[in-house]
């Protein structure tokens, strides 16, 4: 592996059409008045920032950390309708999702998601019998208009092809039906990127430390830049709350009198290594509700989810050894113990479901999106689903059209008549993208190994040229950043200057696969540092 210590000038330069500088940014969003202050960058900020740059707002988005640092990069990495929601009659709300899941994956973001085949095994005394299976999968494909094959149900043996560690003792059969995957981080961080080509103005790792008021209403806020401590204002006619996790914390901000309004729900995912090839996911019923699902993901194996009430300051979520223990457990229902064994563990993460307050079983509750308004006009949206990112983005609009005294729509296009399906930037056929990085490699030189082709076209869609092009110019940036994963450091440098990276766990966590791969060393750590350092 090449060491950055032999390449002092690595990375010095920036890449062409680099972002500005945090300085110059704090600098825009200081003297302007925005039409809308979005105060949280998970992929509901995301969205509506999107969204609502699209209608013309001036639109600004800050978050305290990193773009989808929180809940919105600790999801289970599926675009899906939603099966279990069949079981309590939610037709439309499968439907719906669908059509959602079909957009993303075929028009909006081809290159950032990819069908997955999906397994549901039926043991002796398991909690549904294989009719009611088949029958859900059946209805469950009807809903997708077939768009993914016909639910059907398979033997155990023709299962066990496509998933040697599929547990057989007492299978009776193999529910079969197509849901799509995806990187949380990475649609998030081209969702960002489509924010900021629409016009909105965007600052991660800046802290609100205080809300701005005029006659009693919230018309700004006050943020601390976490990298140097740098402190400033920003002005909007309108404040949007999206901090997930944290809502009801900025909405204490508002009025400290303010009740409580969400609860919240834990669900924690295990990262391993894979004992033999996976060509399709299961998805395996534990009781009447939950599901737990074994994911080939980024050439790992993904496990979860959990789904308990959780309490605590949600800057002190982790995963613990009950969490740990009750996944290994659950997965061996239909899994090899050779799987399932510690060493393979390579990353454990958890996110926090943002839940309408009330009681009841967390398991059980809608995943629906809740908007409220403050006592000071500050608007709250808290809940949903990854899968329906851009129709909550849409509705939060529709809410804004519809606020008293209707304050933004002479400044906004109507929601309806923006385009329904915009793509996400670098959208291309990432298979077509692989094949030109293979052949397109500089003369002479080495060419791209095929793995790390396919990441980049996987990952960036036709952006990938961009950072083929850094590794073509600095044959440093070409090697790989760890010998076991497909990313090199040109990545590194494009985050930088391209994708808002400020901290080492910016780069290695979310805009590439080093952490969750268990390959983020010390070594490399310092090096990504020593790189992001150079940022000119």
């Amino acid at each position: 592996m090449t060491t950055l210590q032999s390449v002092p000038a690595l990375g010095t330069h920036p890449v062409s059409g680099s972002l500005p500088s945090r300085a110059e940014t704090r600098e825009q969003l200081a003297k302007a008045t925005y039409d809308l202050l979005v105060i949280g960058g998970g992929i509901l900020g995301i969205s509506t920032a999107w969204h609502a740059a699209q209608t013309g707002l001036r639109v600004a988005l800050v978050d305290a950390g990193d773009f989808a640092g929180a809940t919105s990069s600790a999801s289970s990495k599926l675009l899906h309708g939603g099966l279990r929601y069949l079981q309590t009659g939610a037709v439309r709300l499968v439907a719906e999702n669908h059509f959602e899941r079909r957009a993303l994956s075929r028009e909006v973001a081809p290159h950032l998601s990819n069908p997955l085949t999906f397994y549901l095994p039926v043991y002796k005394g398991g909690p549904h019998g294989a009719a009611k299976l088949g029958a859900g999968v059946f209805a469950y494909s009807a809903l997708s208009a077939f768009g993914d094959g016909v639910g059907h149900v398979i033997s155990p043996a023709k299962a066990q092809r496509d998933v040697p560690e599929l547990r057989t003792e007492n299978l009776k059969a193999v529910a079969v039906y197509g849901d799509d995957q995806m990187n949380d981080a990475r649609m998030a961080l081209m969702a960002v990127r489509a924010a900021v080509e629409s016009g909105a103005v965007v600052l991660n790792h800046a802290e609100v430390t205080g809300l701005r008021f005029t006659k009693g209403r919230v018309t700004g806020a006050e943020l601390k830049d976490r990298t140097d401590g740098s402190e400033f204002g920003v002005s909007a006619r309108l404040v949007l709350n999206a901090t997930g996790p944290w809502v009801d914390h900025l909405r204490k901000m508002e009025d400290p009198a303010a009740a409580p309004s969400i609860r919240l729900s834990k669900g924690a995912h295990l990262v391993l290594k894979r004992t033999s090839p996976w060509r399709a996911a299961l998805a395996t019923p534990i009781d009447k509700y939950r599901i737990t699902f074994a994911l080939p993901w980024e050439d790992m194996l993904l496990l979860g989810t959990t789904d308990e009430e959780y309490e605590g300051d949600p800057a002190d979520l982790a995963v613990n050894e009950q969490d740990t223990a009750q996944i290994l457990d659950e997965a061996a229902f239909s899994i090899r113990d050779q799987q399932l064994s510690r060493d393979l563990v390579t990353y454990a993460f958890a996110g926090l479901r943002v839940l309408p307050g009330g009681p009841g079983d967390t398991s059980k509750a809608k995943r629906e999106t809740v908007v409220t308004e403050g006592s000071g006009g500050m608007l709250s949206v808290a809940g949903g689903k990854w899968t329906t990112f851009r129709h909550i983005g849409r509705t939060v609009m529709n809410k804004l059209a519809e606020l008293p005294g209707r304050p933004l729509v002479d400044d906004m296009e109507p929601i309806s008549q923006l385009p329904r399906k915009l793509p996400l930037p670098g959208i291309a056929n990432p298979r077509a993208v692989a094949h030109r990085l293979l052949v397109d490699g500089p003369e002479p030189g080495p060419r791209m190994s095929a793995d790390t082709a396919r990441h980049l076209a996987t990952h960036y869609g036709s952006l990938s040229f961009d950072i083929a092009r850094l590794a073509n110019d600095d044959p440093a940036l070409a090697e790989r950043i760890h010998p076991d994963a497909p990313e090199i450091w040109a990545q590194v440098v494009y985050a930088r200057d391209h994708e808002w990276a400020e901290t080492a766990d910016d780069v290695l966590r979310r805009r590439t696969t080093l952490t969750i791969r268990g390959l983020a060393t010390d070594e490399i750590r310092a090096r990504v540092e020593s790189l992001l350092a150079r940022k000119v």
